[in-house]
């Protein structure tokens, strides 16, 4: 068949072995999912352990799935026919690229999977990971986007980390709030400053309420009228705030009254 294509024009054998291989490609992978991402559904609904549902929810397995394509590409470009080994290594770049960033999803997803499964212990109540947990992901997506930038250019990943040396001060001034952000969230951690239903007050941004979550960059208070105040976390730090914990632990009351006085009634 490809003989035959050749003779129409040179290029329609490797466009047409192009498709075939894209096409085998879809057909496994969405038998892939059906197959072993199904499973894992059924499995973790019958289980009575709460981690694999986490892992599920945050789409692990789908991911981690999503490599078999890429590896079907990536041994099987060697075999289209007279397909150019520059087009050749350049699809195989971009098969590996592809297959690091759904590594890189899945680990993310598995830290996300992380924090769902500590959120549902007592110790969460106490100290919140959630800010960790971000801290991490971003260190693995840097990571994954070096690791994809040189594989898909062929190029060693300590070439492009080298150039990040000469780009220090915009990437200071690009992650100036990640990195506020970072140390006042191991200080929050660190202290116990703040837990999730923490009741706090911070007018100068509107908040009085309790503390619904804390996060690498935020932390939300819901109001007393239902309202949402979101604060940056390093505000936190640099700025003052009254936290209610105390009067809830101890179980007392502030209660506030205002008593009118005659001064021509005392002698």
């Amino acid at each position: 068949m490809f003989e035959k294509l050749g003779s129409i024009h040179p290029l329609l054998p490797p466009a047409a072995g192009l498709l075939v291989l894209l096409a085998g490609a879809i057909v496994i992978d969405l038998v892939a999912k059906n197959i072993l991402v199904g499973t894992a559904r059924k499995l973790a609904k019958r289980s009575s352990v709460s981690w694999d549902d986490a892992l599920v929810s945050h789409n692990v397995f789908g991911r981690l799935v999503q490599v078999v394509p890429a590896l079907i590409v990536l041994g099987g470009v060697t075999f289209v026919p007279d397909l150019p080994d520059a087009a050749v290594k350049l699809i195989r770049n971009i098969a590996m690229g592809y297959m690091v960033l759904m590594l890189t999803m899945a680990i993310s997803a598995v830290l996300s999977a992380v924090n769902t499964i500590y959120a549902m212990t007592p110790a969460a109540k106490e100290r919140s990971i959630k800010g960790f947990v971000q801290l991490v992901q971003i260190v693995v997506w840097v990571l994954g986007g070096v690791l994809i930038a040189a594989t898909v250019l062929d190029r060693s990943p300590l070439l492009l980390l080298s150039g990040f040396g000469a780009m220090t001060a915009i990437l200071l001034l690009v992650f100036k709030d990640t990195i506020l952000s970072l140390v006042a969230s191991v200080q929050l951690t660190a202290q116990d400053m703040v837990r999730v239903g923490d009741w706090i007050e911070m007018p100068q941004f509107g908040a009085d309420g309790d503390v619904i979550d804390v996060q690498l960059h935020t932390v939300k208070v819901q109001n007393w009228d239902k309202t949402i105040t979101t604060i940056p976390t390093h505000r936190l730090i640099t700025d003052s705030f009254k936290n209610w914990r105390g009067m809830s632990q101890t179980g007392a009351r502030r209660i506030k009254r205002a008593i009118v006085i005659d001064v021509s009634s005392i002698r």
